[in-house]
């Protein structure tokens, strides 16, 4: 899927999510405040600024701080798989408590917002995450409504559909709720949720029906969502140390709500080395697995920066990414970051691997110091060519 690329695109972009991410503020410290800021201790004002930080930089934890705290949101989209656009959202972000060690103290999350591109992709969606019970409980909703325009480029190595992916629609309404429970005073967690979504595909054009269904059906899939979890990063959106573990599974039967009986299992772990106090080091690796008669829209795929998603399919996948952040100056710091990864497909039809490599760089502002929260922009390049992606977080967010 082609869509223009101007050079300046990457900049324009990170300034975009930067100006509307914060209510009305110049990005440049105030040198007033910066020189109050090296005073005395004592020397304070008696009012600290909501967008500004004691270093005088740009920084909304003040903002966040209070009771009905929100981040405006207007983030471009530049994903190769369904072009040019962007999502406008509000965020709203609690107040974190004080001191609380790594893996706890986490702030409750609460997002709204609608995307849409150039190809025709339009949604909106709404979730909220949230702690109870002194910590002891988490819980996470989610809901999408959705219209989605892809390319097919079959599960494995397909010759024809590598090079000519048939054009497809997926209006889907989804919703998934789960709940998660601390064991005992450690970093891990237990869970189970449940997930269903109705959704209506519509392909452009017939292909070979071994290859995919037919050209327009309706499909509903309802399943449970056990989990277990292991997190002692020292921060939710942009980690400096610790670790993060996953085994998920998804489990839909005809007696949950779904129209076929098929499997997802999916182990993720996430690693971050503060290597010194302006060096970080972090490495993802995961892998998904399906099993059953998994509708081809839920196949693994391949999710690196730098590669189309659902363009690398199969019956399982496998990748890996580091990162590299430098903070060269003040709130500034550059990111490196490079990745492989290889799906397998299974099918009597179609049994192939397929490999691919990609790997960028980026930036990144810390817009928001007591949050951990940094703000940038990624540039990668891979098989179909240069994306650019703006991150609010981590490129690895997890909850």
């Amino acid at each position: 899927m082609a869509f223009p690329r101007p050079a300046d695109r990457p900049l324009r972009a990170f300034l975009l999510a930067l100006a509307c991410a914060v209510p009305g503020s110049a990005f440049l410290p105030d040198p007033a405040i910066a020189a109050e800021a090296t005073a005395e201790a004592g020397a304070r004002p008696e009012k600290p600024s909501r967008i500004r930080g004691d270093d005088g930089w740009l920084d909304i934890s003040g903002f966040l701080d209070e009771a009905y705290g929100f981040i405006p949101l207007v983030i471009p989209i530049t994903e190769p798989a369904v072009g040019v656009g962007g999502v406008a959202a509000l965020a709203f972000i609690d107040k974190p408590p004080g001191e609380a060690a790594a893996g706890f103290g986490r702030p409750n999350i609460s997002v709204v917002g609608a995307l849409g591109t150039d190809n025709g992709t339009r949604g909106a969606f709404a979730g909220d995450m949230r702690h109870w019970a002194g910590d002891r409980v988490k819980t996470l909703v989610g809901v999408i409504r959705a219209s989605v325009n892809l390319d097919f480029y079959g599960a494995g190595r397909d010759p024809v559909l590598r090079d000519h992916p048939n054009s497809y629609n997926l209006d889907t309404t989804a919703l998934v709720a789960q709940a998660r429970y601390r064991v005992g005073s450690s970093q891990a967690w237990v869970g189970l949720g449940y997930a269903v979504a109705a959704t209506k595909v519509r392909f452009n054009a017939p292909v070979d029906a071994d290859v995919q269904p037919s050209r327009e059906h309706e499909s509903r899939v309802g399943g449970l969502l056990p989990i277990v979890s292991f997190d002692s990063r020292d921060n939710v959106f942009t980690p400096n140390a610790g670790t993060y573990l996953e085994l998920s599974a998804g489990l839909f039967d005809k007696a949950l709500g779904s129209d076929t009986n098929f499997q997802r299992v999916n182990l993720t772990g996430i690693q971050y080395w503060p290597v010194s106090r302006d060096l970080t080091v972090g490495v993802i690796a995961s892998s998904v697995a399906s099993a059953g008669d998994v509708p081809f829209y839920l196949r693994p795929y391949i999710a690196l920066r730098g590669v189309p998603v659902m363009r690398y399919q199969g019956d399982m996948t496998a990748q890996a990414e580091a990162e590299v952040r430098w903070r060269f100056w003040q709130r500034f710091s550059l990111v490196a970051f490079a990745g492989a990864g290889g799906s397998r497909n299974e099918g009597a039809r179609n049994r192939a691997t397929q490999n691919v490599t990609a790997g960028g760089v980026g930036f990144r502002y810390e817009i928001a110091r007591k949050y951990g929260l940094h703000l940038g922009i990624d540039a990668a390049t891979g098989p179909a060519g240069p994306a650019y992606y703006v991150q609010f977080g981590s490129a690895w967010a997890r909850p």
